[in-house]
């Protein structure tokens, strides 16, 4: 009998419910063994009643629910615990589930700051009528954006801004095997293909990426120096490996840039700034003088929460 699945997808960009997509053939195999229910990117089913109907969420009763994205409103809120309540295993799919990702951001300000900047006075104030966000035309905002854990139990987490089809694919297929999942424990430098080299131990202020750096464009990954040895601020020290799948290097050092954090903290128990500011004092920076701290610092783990013994990671 296959496994019922639904997914649902909060504050977030889409683009991991797109690399679920991208599983290509992998798809037709799991589905022989899944019987998916409720997934906005592959059906429409909706999880509310028609106009005149009840407006009240409900979703049908499954064995997984997977669910992207941070919880950053009222109606975020509401649909993660509807599907929790419906569901005997919930996985945090992505970054933004997982550590609140790039909407955890706006942590960093107040939400009045947040409105009036998206919903005030601005270029476009006199060509678009724009929702006021006490109307009730848009779900009002939470104090803060937060990781699914921060509301509910989670059983099984899946970091990546995107995660690679490659560990999507794992760990459904654990799901079903019923296992852990076996995915990426160390940190991106422990796979990084770019040419090791001494770091500099001079303290100065590691350079934000704004030029080029020393590389071969068309040659390998490998003809890059170390990011960190040449002074940009490249977080692989500190970030979960991973995103380039099973086989491939990470893709930003593929692509000739330093790591970003996407795949969000190394460790399980991190504190994702201090780590990374020790990182750089490791290295011969001075991180009192790192451009752009909270930028660097927060992008993709603005509400990143270490597991507790009590509950599953």
């Amino acid at each position: 009998m296959a496994a019922t699945v639904i997914c649902e997808t909060l504050c977030s960009c889409a683009g991991c419910e797109i690399s679920l997509l991208n599983l290509g053939e992998t798809v037709l195999e799991l589905t022989k063994h899944l019987d998916i229910l409720h997934c906005p990117i592959l059906m429409d089913h909706k999880y509310a009643g028609d106009p005149g109907q009840s407006g009240h969420i409900d979703l049908p009763r499954a064995r997984i629910g997977i669910v992207s994205g941070a919880v950053r409103t009222e109606e975020n809120l509401e649909v993660l615990l509807e599907v929790r309540s419906k569901v005997d295993m919930l996985i945090s799919l992505g970054t933004c589930a997982v550590t609140g990702g790039l909407p955890a951001m706006d942590n960093l300000c107040q939400p009045k700051d947040m409105t009036d900047f998206i919903f005030g006075p601005g270029p476009t104030s006199q060509c678009l009528e724009k929702p006021a966000p006490a109307s009730g035309a848009i779900p009002a905002l939470l104090p803060k954006c937060a990781s699914l854990a921060d509301h509910v139990t989670v059983d099984m987490v899946l970091p990546g801004c995107p995660p690679h089809p490659d560990w999507i694919a794992e760990t459904l297929s654990a799901v079903l095997e019923g296992r852990r999942p076996v995915l990426p424990g160390r940190s991106v430098c422990s796979v990084c293909p770019a040419a090791c080299a001494d770091t500099p131990r001079a303290a100065k202020a590691p350079m934000r990426f704004l030029k080029a750096p020393a590389s071969v464009p068309e040659a390998a990954s490998s003809s890059t120096s170390c990011f960190l040895a040449q002074g940009f601020v490249c977080l692989g020290p500190v970030t979960r490996a991973g995103c380039g799948g099973r086989q491939g290097p990470p893709l930003c050092i593929a692509g000739q840039a330093p790591c970003r954090g996407c795949y969000g903290p190394a460790r399980p128990d991190a504190v994702p700034p201090l780590d990374f500011l020790e990182a750089l004092a490791v290295s011969g920076y001075d991180p009192t003088d790192m451009p752009d701290k909270p930028g660097y610092l927060s992008r993709f783990t603005g509400a990143f929460k270490p597991p507790s013994d009590e509950e599953p990671s």
